[in-house]
């Protein structure tokens, strides 16, 4: 829908991957007539993912992208205004009336905020990490293990969430090649138990990657072992880079309460923040979970949460 400027809007929302799409499809249900800042390039990480096989609604799987326009046609269907800036800076003092300045130099005033900006996948910084991501290159097993079982897969990292990642992808692989680029695991105790029991996990340790192989697809990655100081290929079709993520939270940190990662803190049960108003949902405060559908869900609840918050303060 054409953006068309109001002098106090009731609902913005920053961000436009699946938690901002819902949020504004149910905003826009309640007659909070929502703008939507979505960015340069909206739809968040599915923007990288080709196949999405676990969104329901979707027997048949369905591309990453295609499912992101579906989410922004049924946003503008209700009447989501889209504006395609980013946000650079927000003042949340006064909780009556909310600023957000976006890159085009505009500033907008509203009565409640839906924060969606999401969190980036943290990658090693390999050029062909880049130009095999959605080949073979992945940065989340749950979404993606699924079409590499009975196959050989790699996983780079020593966190919990790399070790996370291997067991889940150990019930689906022949094996998984797990490369841990310190001489120690970073995971608890409990967790690198796991993947050490793990008869079909495979351990490297101080391993660093040097490139993965392929043109099209993944069929290899190329390690240096820095305790003996010697290259080796270790052929695989997958490989799932588990360093972590970096919420999309930094022009936030006046304001809001951040967790030591980055994660906005959430009021239990909640999408709400502790400043009135402002809401925050999808991965940008879901450190566990990082799905789709869970993002979707807290978009869902973000809306129907600032709904209230309107009705409770007369508006």
């Amino acid at each position: 829908m054409e953006f068309t400027e109001r002098k106090l809007e009731q609902c913005v929302i920053i961000g436009a991957g699946p938690a901002g799409y819902t949020a504004a499809i149910y905003a826009s249900r309640a007659a909070l007539h929502p703008l939507l800042l979505a960015g340069p390039q909206p739809g968040g990480q599915l923007m990288i993912t080709n196949e999405v096989e676990n969104f329901p609604g979707f027997p048949e799987g369905i591309m990453g992208p295609e499912l992101m326009d579906l989410f922004r046609k049924q946003a503008e269907r209700f009447g989501t205004r889209i504006l395609y800036e980013s946000v650079t800076e927000v003042d949340f003092s006064n909780p009556n009336c909310h600023l957000i300045k976006t890159d085009q130099g505009r500033t907008i005033e509203t009565r409640t905020v839906i924060v969606c900006t999401g969190a980036s996948a943290k990658w090693l910084g390999l050029e062909s990490e880049q130009r095999l991501n959605g080949k073979g290159v992945s940065a989340c097993a749950v979404c993606d293990g699924f079409f590499f079982r009975g196959q050989e897969v790699a996983v780079v990292g020593g966190g919990d969430t790399a070790c996370e990642e291997a067991h889940y992808l150990s019930k689906l692989c022949t094996t998984v090649h797990m490369l841990v680029r310190s001489h120690k695991f970073r995971a608890s105790k409990i967790m690198e138990q796991r993947v050490r029991n793990t008869p079909n996990i495979k351990i490297y340790m101080n391993t660093e990657t040097l490139e993965i192989l392929g043109q099209d697809s993944v069929e290899g990655v190329r390690v240096i072992h820095k305790d003996i100081n010697q290259e080796s290929v270790i052929p695989v079709k997958g490989f799932f880079v588990a360093i972590g993520h970096k919420p999309n939270t930094d022009f936030l940190k006046p304001w809001l309460r951040l967790d030591d990662n980055g994660y906005v803190v959430t009021k239990p049960d909640s999408t709400a923040t502790d400043v009135p108003g402002v809401f925050v949902a999808g991965d940008a405060q879901d450190k566990v979970y990082r799905q789709a559908v869970t993002a979707a869900g807290t978009g869902c609840m973000a809306a129907l949460e600032a709904e209230r918050y309107l009705a409770s303060v007369g508006h």
